[in-house]
């Protein structure tokens, strides 16, 4: 019978010594006891190369005549001043997207827009751009900068636009 009451007494004895009173003197006198204070440590500052400056892109885009893909005066003012911008950038690349208005088919404008952007690369190359830093795409009718239906949205449609992809 010793041995049983030892076999149950030394647990919860050794319990309550090991886990400490749960009396509210005790928790007072621990909140009373100032904590102690553990600084973080140092934080370590690694040099991280700020990211390479983005290239202040300047591209305008170019307008044409109803149904026409030829570069008119105004249209070249504005490659010479994209290709002024394009030949400081050596790395840029350069998609030409031609576009149309929503008058005629839409195989035709896609043809229409790829002759556009065609105008507008072959132009470039002879300011001296290189051909394999410009690639063309059609959009056609698909990508309308007015959606109106009038003189005013299609002469705003009749577009190549120049956009940085590298």
């Amino acid at each position: 019978m010793k041995k049983l009451f030892f076999l149950l007494i030394l647990p919860l004895f050794l319990g309550l010594v090991f886990s400490g009173c749960a009396c509210p003197c005790q928790k007072k006198q621990a909140a009373a006891a100032p904590a102690e204070i553990v600084a973080p440590p140092p934080e370590v500052e690694e040099e991280v190369p700020p990211p390479a400056p983005e290239p202040s892109v300047s591209l305008e885009p170019i307008f044409f005549d109803f149904d026409k893909s030829n570069i008119t005066p105004d249209a070249k003012a504005i490659l010479d001043k994209n290709a002024e911008w394009t030949s400081k950038n050596p790395t840029a690349k350069i998609r030409i997207e031609g576009n149309c208005d929503e008058r005629g088919t839409n195989e035709y404008n896609m043809a229409l827009g790829e002759r556009r952007a065609t105008s507008a690369k072959q132009y470039l190359v002879t300011l001296g751009i290189a051909a394999n830093r410009l690639t063309t795409v059609s959009y056609g009718e698909e990508k309308p900068l007015d959606p109106g239906h009038d003189e005013a949205a299609w002469a705003k449609n009749r577009r190549d636009d120049f956009k940085v992809i590298e």
